[in-house]
């Protein structure tokens, strides 16, 4: 027999996502249980949550997979995605977060990981995970192991503050006052906690209760406007830095004292070169649609930049694979080989931090050398047939070098673009630089004209 659910709806390429119930419950959330206690064939497994009410029920079932199968399972309680990678990485042992991360209050989803935080994807175990889960759904009585697990509760949050205090020299923080806008997510729990280790620092928190129905505004900081607030309580409160965390904090936008937000390539250069100072001549990774700026601030320097596929499974492949540093995206992921590999808001903001002291200036003056070119931002086409389209578009741009690392880049001289499809909308995304605003708007308006004649 057949089942209500199809796991092809909401397993994607990094996680697991849909809404709950119509898509995901607790059913779903014990099959998949007992997919990962099988591809893993580990004998304990760490848990956690975000805020969202739907949360507990469905780790609940999950964690009840898992122990059929005779795994030991930690559950963490709530949790930053950081937090949990840090677990992961500590005990030594595979991970699931239930999170949405950005996604609307009836969302849910996981983040699984393997033990020492690597990551699972569709490449790396979750189409295993998925097909096992798929046969429970359809009707398939897993066998239950002679011995079933047992839960235990454990709190990380104090040993957390303390790896992620770690990346940075306390002492050399000068006082300044910043405001942390956490969007009722996660933020809420683990922002305050870190900077209660940083007594010179004035923290306000905006939006600070955990609160998965979000009344305030959608946990997503790379929509422009749900930044509003935060730029306008920086300028208004006199703020030296603002901080804007996703709904799980495991990405950071960040601020300056003047209300203008930063792209994740700015920080990305800025963060690059702190962890340059700390590791000279050290490896770093930029995703290939950070801004030219970043591997020519990364190669004055001293260090050699790695472009990479756009994606966390990719940057911590290439990270282990290279004995990288650092990796910045575009999208606001910092990754730090001494975290596991793994991305994380917090430490990304004690480095800034720790950057705008040593430097000595407000951050609208630091940001000045990293910002070198004009950048369209992410533009999103609906399309037909997305290949189609790249196709069409190379060979109107045949006269220039190109790649194809992730989707189509095009190196047009003082100007480039990188065109890639969606993994999970029939939508083409474009990226454009140009050297300045006039012909970054010129050329974004013939690339839109080239993928919409096709």
């Amino acid at each position: 027999m057949s089942s209500k659910f199809s796991l092809d709806q909401i397993v994607k390429a990094y996680d697991v996502r849909g809404t709950v119930p119509d898509q995901f419950d607790a059913e779903v959330a014990y099959a998949l249980g007992v997919g990962f206690a099988q591809f893993t064939k580990t004998s304990v497994a760490i848990v956690a949550r975000d805020m969202r009410p739907t949360g507990p029920e469905l780790v609940a079932a999950f964690a009840q997979g898992l122990m059929e199968q005779g795994v030991d399972v930690i559950d963490i309680g709530l949790a930053s995605t950081d937090l949990l990678y840090f677990a992961a990485g500590k005990l030594d042992a595979p991970g699931a977060m239930f999170t949405a991360s950005h996604n609307p209050a009836q969302y849910n989803g996981i983040k699984l990981c393997l033990s020492g935080a690597r990551p699972v994807g569709v490449d790396t175990g979750l189409a295993e995970v998925k097909d096992i889960a798929q046969k429970i759904l359809d009707g398939l009585k897993p066998a239950k192991a002679a011995r079933a697990g047992r839960t235990t509760e454990r709190d990380l949050l104090s040993a957390f503050v303390d790896h992620v205090v770690s990346f940075i020299d306390p002492a050399a923080i000068r006082p300044m006052r910043v405001v942390a806008d956490t969007a009722n997510g996660m933020g809420g729990l683990v922002v305050p906690a870190v900077f209660e280790r940083l007594p010179r620092l004035e923290l306000e928190v905006m939006y600070g209760e955990l609160d998965g129905t979000f009344p305030n505004h959608p946990a997503d900081p790379l929509q422009a406007a749900n930044q509003r607030d935060l730029q306008a309580r920086v300028s208004s409160g006199g703020f030296d830095i603002g901080l804007a965390f996703d709904g799980d904090a495991d990405r950071v936008f960040v601020t300056d004292e003047l209300g203008r937000g930063l792209s994740g390539s700015t920080t990305t250069g800025i963060l690059a070169t702190s962890m340059l100072r700390k590791s000279p001549g050290a490896t770093i990774l930029h995703n290939l649609i950070c801004s030219r700026a970043v591997p020519e601030v990364i190669l004055e320097h001293g260090g050699v930049p790695v472009r990479t596929k756009v994606g966390h499974s990719f940057i911590k492949q290439i990270m282990a694979e290279t004995g990288a540093v650092f990796g910045g995206e575009h999208s606001a992921h910092y990754y730090f080989k001494d975290n596991y590999r793994a991305d994380s808001g917090l430490i990304a903001t004690m480095l800034m931090l720790e950057e705008m002291s040593r430097v000595g200036e407000p951050l609208s003056e630091i940001r000045r050398s990293y910002e070198r070119y004009s950048s369209s931002g992410e533009i999103n086409t609906q399309v037909d047939d997305p290949a189609v389209v790249i196709e069409s578009v190379s060979q109107k741009f045949g006269a220039f070098p190109q790649d194809r690392l992730d989707g189509l880049t095009v190196d047009c001289g003082p100007w480039w673009f990188n065109l890639r499809p969606s993994n999970t909308e029939p939508l083409l995304r474009l990226n454009l630089e140009a050297p300045d605003r006039d012909e970054c708007d010129n050329r974004v308006a013939e690339l839109l004209a080239a993928i919409t004649s096709v």
